[in-house]
C-alpha cells in the first residue's frame, strides 16, 4: 500500500475520501469538528503540492435518499474557514455538473462533493457508481479511516477503476499505532474493556487474550462478569446469555497467566439520572433494588496503580455512564491516570474519546483513533476491507 507522500501530485486532481460525519445541533450547526481537523495533514499537502482536491463524505443517515438536512454544507463552510479558501461544494457527487466541476480544477482548487449517501449505491458498494466516481479524478487517496470496515463503493469497489491509489496521513497514523500497541508492543501491555455488552466486544477480548498481559474490565459488560463469579448485582444490566462466556474467559485468563481485573467497589442508584441519590458500595453489598452505574474510588485506585507498570495501554470503552454526573467519576479517573503516565496510550471508540475530552485530557494520550468500528475490527484481529482494497490497487 502506498500513501500520499509517495505519490507525485503535482498538477493532478485528487479525489479525497475522507470521514466528515461530524455532529450537527438543530440548527445546521457543526457542534465538534474534530473529524475535519483531522484531515487537514492530508489536504493541506496535497495542495502544497500542487494538486486540485476534491473531497467527498458521508454525513448522517440519509438511506439513499437526498435530504436537505445531511447535506455538506456546512462541513464545505467549515473546512473553507480552516484551510482559509474558498471551499466549492458540488450539487451532488457524480452526474454532469460534477463532472464539468472536476474538469474545470485547477492546482490549488477544492471542491467539497455533496453526500455520497444520498446515493443507495454508496452502501451496497456498487461498481458502476465507484466507476463514476473514479472517473472525477486522477488519483484517489482514502483517508476515511472510520469507514475502513465498511464494503462501500468510496471506499472499496472505487479502486477497481481508479488510475492510482493511496492512503492519506489519518489512516497511516491509525496503523502505526495500531502495530505500535497491538503488533509489537512493549510490555507489559495492558487493555482496558467497558461499555455495555460483552457479545459486542467478544472478538476484541479473545483476540487480545493471545497478546495481553493485563485486561482490565469496566462498565455494565462487568456486571456479567461478577455474576459469573456469583456476585449480586441487584437490578444491574446483565447479559444473561453471557454469563457463561464471561466465566470461559475468566477461565482461560487464569490458564494463560493474563491479570484480569474485575472492579471491586462500585457506585449505584436506584435509577440512571442527574440528582438520584447514590452510594459507594463493596462489590459484596450491591441493594438488591439498586443498579451499578460506575466503578468505586478503590477499582480506581486499584486499576491506576496496575496501569503504572504498563508500557502500553489500550482503552476502548467507558467505565460506567460518565454521560450523567456524578457516575462519570471512575472514568474520569482512569482518564486522568493515563494522562500522567510515560505509557504509549492508545485510545479508541467514540464515547472513550468522549470520555476524555470530558476528563479534559484529550490532548495528553499518545492517540485517539477516529475510527469506532474500523478500531474495533483491529482488535479483533480483523481485516479491513479499505484497507486490503487499497493494498491490492498498489500493487
Amino acid at each position: 500500500m502506498r500513501y500520499i507522500d509517495e505519490i507525485d501530485l503535482s498538477g493532478k486532481r485528487l479525489f479525497i475520501r475522507v470521514d466528515f460525519n461530524v455532529p450537527l445541533d438543530e440548527n445546521q450547526n457543526i457542534t465538534d469538528d474534530n473529524r475535519i481537523r483531522a484531515a487537514l495533514p492530508t489536504v493541506e499537502y496535497a495542495l502544497e503540492k500542487g494538486a486540485s482536491v476534491m473531497l467527498a463524505s458521508h454525513l448522517g443517515r440519509p438511506k439513499g435518499q437526498r435530504n436537505p438536512k445531511f447535506s455538506m454544507e456546512p462541513v464545505a463552510r467549515r473546512l473553507g474557514e480552516l484551510l482559509k479558501k474558498e471551499v466549492k461544494l458540488a450539487p451532488d457527487c457524480i452526474g454532469p455538473e460534477v463532472a464539468e466541476m472536476a474538469a474545470a480544477m485547477r492546482p490549488g482548487d477544492v471542491v467539497m462533493l455533496e453526500n455520497l449517501r444520498f446515493h443507495k449505491e454508496e452502501t451496497d458498494d456498487d461498481p458502476e457508481f465507484a466507476k463514476k466516481l473514479a472517473a472525477l479524478a486522477d488519483v484517489y487517496i482514502n483517508d476515511a479511516f472510520a469507514v475502513c470496515h465498511r464494503r462501500n463503493a468510496s471506499v472499496h469497489a472505487i479502486t477497481d477503476f481508479v488510475k492510482e491509489c493511496g492512503a492519506g496521513f489519518l489512516i497511516k497514523n491509525e496503523l502505526h499505532y495500531y502495530e505500535k500497541a497491538l503488533e509489537s508492543p512493549k510490555r507489559p501491555l495492558g487493555v482496558i474493556v467497558g461499555g455495555v455488552k460483552i457479545s459486542s466486544k467478544l472478538g476484541a477480548i479473545q483476540n487480545l487474550m493471545q497478546k495481553v498481559d493485563k485486561l482490565f474490565v469496566g462498565g455494565a459488560m462487568a456486571n456479567t462478569f461478577l455474576v459469573s463469579k456469583g456476585y449480586k448485582v441487584g437490578k444491574s444490566l446483565v447479559e444473561e446469555d453471557m454469563v457463561a462466556t464471561a466465566g470461559k474467559l475468566m477461565k482461560e485468563a487464569e490458564e494463560k497467566g493474563i491479570s484480569l481485573f474485575l472492579p471491586v467497589d462500585v457506585v449505584v442508584a436506584e435509577r440512571l439520572e442527574s440528582g438520584a441519590d447514590f452510594k459507594e458500595v463493596d462489590i459484596n453489598d450491591v441493594p438488591e433494588n439498586w443498579q451499578i452505574l460506575d466503578v468505586g474510588p478503590k477499582t480506581v485506585e486499584k486499576y491506576s496503580d496496575e496501569l503504572k507498570d504498563c508500557a502500553t495501554i489500550i482503552w476502548n470503552g467507558p467505565l460506567g455512564a460518565f454521560e450523567t454526573s456524578p457516575f462519570d467519576r471512575g472514568t474520569v479517573g482512569i482518564a486522568r491516570c493515563l494522562a500522567e503516565l510515560d505509557s504509549l496510550t492508545v485510545v479508541g471508540g467514540g464515547d472513550t474519546a468522549a470520555a476524555l475530552k470530558h476528563a479534559g485530557v484529550e490532548d495528553r494520550v499518545s492517540y485517539i483513533s477516529t475510527g469506532g468500528g474500523a478500531f474495533l475490527k483491529l482488535l479483533e484481529g480483523k481485516k479491513l476491507p479499505a484497507i486490503e482494497a487499497l493494498e491490492k490497487c498498489g500493487k
